[in-house]
């Protein structure tokens, strides 16, 4: 058996996985060309590297696929319902960090919180006999949080696109998504809600709790951890 290490498989994700790793002695690389997902652990016996999509990591670590796993927090939330039974942090890694955020129409300058919102999204309702639409491309993470805090009258569209265009392009009155520094927000004449952080997210090192663990497996962990210092 040999301990299964999946990251992402391409762009900034994979380049900053890799050195990360690196800089800690643990040498990551492709061994065929960049259509190929091979790849090779170097500094730790008994470990492989498997290239993935960061998007189909998790449903990996909470299928048991692979051991080891980088992927965003966001990611794991958002794919993985009751994600704690099935897959534990290790490490946040320190970079690719993002918010999730929901955002509004600039120019509604009555709604700055969610109290707001709630308010804009009854009115809305009551004008225009349909409910106020939120594009988002994370469902999952967004309905829970507008159910904690107590917004009710929307309705969630699916955005597989660029979702700061919706509410310009009329799919949508609202979004909620990943930014880094806002710019893109702004771009689109969009405000970030003062209450309105969803979940801070960052690349992190992930274990599976349902694949199969056999002692070499313990002991290549173990083995990993102490070169990693984690």
């Amino acid at each position: 058996m040999m301990l299964k290490l999946g990251v992402p498989s391409k762009g900034r994700l994979m380049d900053k996985t890799f050195d990360w790793f690196g800089a800690r002695g643990v040498g990551l690389k492709r061994t065929g060309s960049e259509r190929e997902y091979a790849g090779a652990v170097e500094g730790v016996e008994g470990c492989e590297l498997h290239l993935l999509s960061a998007g189909e990591i998790p449903a990996a670590l909470a299928d048991g696929r692979i051991h080891l796993g980088v992927t965003g927090t966001d990611l794991v939330r958002e794919k993985i319902a009751g994600w704690e039974q099935r897959i534990e942090e290790l490490e946040p890694l320190g970079f690719g960090q993002a918010n999730l955020v929901i955002a509004v129409p600039a120019f509604w300058a009555d709604v700055d919180t969610l109290d707001d919102l709630d308010a804009a999204a009854a009115a809305f309702r009551a004008s225009h006999g349909h409910r106020l639409r939120i594009a988002t491309k994370y469902h999952r993470l967004i309905r829970e949080f507008l159910r904690q805090n107590g917004v009710a009258d929307y309705a969630l569209v699916d955005s597989q696109g660029a979702t700061e265009g919706t509410v310009k392009n009329e799919t949508a009155e609202a979004i909620a998504d990943i930014t880094s520094s806002g710019e893109t927000l702004r771009a689109n004449h969009l405000k970030i809600l003062a209450d309105g952080l969803v979940h801070r997210s960052q690349a992190t090192l992930f274990r599976s709790r349902k694949a199969e663990w056999s002692a070499e497996d313990r002991a290549t962990l173990a083995t990993l951890k102490g070169v990693l210092g984690i």
